[in-house]
């Protein structure tokens, strides 16, 4: 085990694990189970019978976990978290019948929250963002992902990439930031989307050069980009080797799931109109599907994403908060879990899998989502008699402990 060999920093008893391996099926739950770490990683995690020798002896310190079902963190890999005001009025309005698109169309939308967002500075940013970040990390999760696209100009893009970045230092959580510029067109830009991708391009290698990027990301639809115009800011990303992700397909297949793949896409988002062919590809590309339940729920959306295609072709299930002030406004990775069941009609266990395992493979990080050794000591305590609870549950306080590399946090 290298460097993963007792002594142990810690040791947990008593434990019930839901490794999510995929050798044991099901949960991959351990009864009776034991959970070690070392420099952050984990060090063993299955039966106290197979232990190589006594607890007291092989770790610094031994605890119990009292019974307690653990899981490995989850991992929201698809939020907006970082942006300035909100859109409860605009909620107000739809629930009066006017549709997301006739908002956008007439200057709100994405558009709104650009305004309120380029008017903070990146202190102001943080401040409005944090108590966001801690509400996920308060429900179990311990890795995310952070969007721009509320700045829509080279400035306020790097004040929001750079407050995500300041997120994750401040919480201790792993914070993957994705580029979005390409997410609405901007009043000074009206009438000239050629030229705004342009700029988009144009801005990519500067905010990826200064540490900012991990991933590229486009709104690729009717009231967004066009495929075209998406393919210029992927082709940018490839020639910087970024990876991409893709807002597709959320309210028309104009086949966005289907260039993602042609991408090697991390995932492709949304996919409510996404057909067989696209699922096809993407089960050849290996782009996971991210699900994303709280805008479906708050538009009231019918149309479902190809759920049954994507099991028949093995497409990894992602499912994410989508975490946004205008159409997702949810601050519950286990809500989005939840609703992913009811609307979606997952199981609970493919919803865990999907906040964990595929979640963080569609960012791009093998390293964590399953209890095994030489994975991340990320891990979540949660007072539940079992793991479907998890979904169970609106709301509530269920997390007893959240580790992030072995390190307990809390607010």
């Amino acid at each position: 085990m290298g460097r993963l060999a007792p002594p142990w920093d810690r040791l947990l008893l008593d434990a019930r694990l839901a490794t999510l391996r995929d050798d044991l099926g099901g949960y991959g739950a351990i009864d009776n189970g034991v959970l070690a770490w070392k420099d952050g990683l984990i060090a063993y995690a299955g039966p106290r019978g197979d232990l190589p020798g006594e607890p007291a002896a092989l770790a610094a310190r031994v605890d119990s976990a009292q019974g307690r079902w653990i899981t490995p963190g989850l991992v929201d890999c698809h939020t907006h978290l970082v942006f300035g005001g909100d859109r409860a009025v605009e909620f107000e309005r739809r629930l009066q019948g006017a549709t997301y698109e006739q908002i956008a169309r007439e200057g709100g939308g994405i558009v709104s929250t650009v305004r309120a967002t380029r008017a903070l500075d990146e202190e102001a940013l943080l401040a409005a963002s944090l108590p966001r970040a801690r509400a996920l990390r308060a429900d179990g999760v311990t890795t995310l992902e952070i969007k721009s696209g509320y700045g829509l100009d080279l400035d306020s893009e790097r004040r929001m990439l750079r407050a995500a970045r300041r997120l994750g230092e401040a919480l201790g959580l792993t914070v993957r930031t994705t580029y979005l510029a390409a997410h609405a067109l901007p009043p000074e830009f009206a009438g000239r989307a050629d030229d705004y991708i342009a700029a988009v391009c144009e801005w990519l290698p500067v905010l990826h050069a200064e540490g900012l990027v991990d991933a590229v990301d486009a709104f690729c639809e009717g009231i967004g980009f066009s495929p075209a115009q998406t393919r210029r800011v992927f082709e940018a990303a490839r020639a910087l080797g970024l990876p991409v992700k893709l807002h597709a397909d959320q309210l028309s297949d104009l086949g966005g799931a289907a260039l993602a793949a042609e991408f090697g896409g991390l995932s492709a988002d949304h996919i409510e109109w996404t057909g067989e062919a696209a699922v096809r590809a993407m089960a050849k590309a290996g782009t996971v599907a991210v699900l994303l339940p709280g805008a479906f729920h708050v538009l009231r959306e019918t149309k479902l994403p190809p759920i049954a295609a994507l099991r028949e072709h093995a497409v990894p299930m992602a499912v994410a908060t989508d975490l946004n002030p205008g159409t997702s406004p949810l601050q519950s990775l286990r809500l989005a879990m939840s609703l992913a069941c009811t609307h979606f009609k997952l199981t609970p266990e493919e919803a865990l899998r999907g906040a964990t395992v595929h979640a963080a493979a569609a960012l791009g990080l093998h390293d964590r989502g399953r209890l095994q050794p030489g994975q991340r000591a990320d891990f979540v305590q949660w007072n539940i008699q079992h793991p479907a609870e998890l979904c169970y549950w609106l709301g509530g306080d269920v997390a007893y402990a959240v580790h992030i590399a072995g390190r307990r946090v809390s607010d």
